[in-house]
């Protein structure tokens, strides 16, 4: 049953990266890379269940927290054409 799961996951990552090379605006290119992240920290769950080691989730957690900071910079460059203060 589990690796059902991890077919479907990487069928759906694939029509992913499909929507963040076709996007028709940056927005949506940038909403299919974040959903290609939380897909991949769903995979690496997964796979922690399969191998039955706990120290996947550790780096599971860590990549969502590298994603998430991503994201929150990418989209404030897309907003304000930069990073830093004024």
């Amino acid at each position: 049953m589990l690796y059902i799961v991890v077919i479907t996951l990487l069928i759906s990552m694939g029509i992913v990266v499909k929507r963040a090379i076709k996007g028709p605006t940056s927005f949506d290119r940038m909403l299919a890379a974040n959903l290609f992240g939380t897909k991949t920290v769903v995979l690496i769950a997964m796979l922690s269940i399969i191998v039955d080691d706990a120290m996947f989730l550790d780096i599971a957690l860590v990549y969502a927290l590298i994603n998430f900071v991503t994201t929150i910079g990418f989209l404030k460059y897309f907003r304000f054409r930069s990073l830093g203060g004024e």
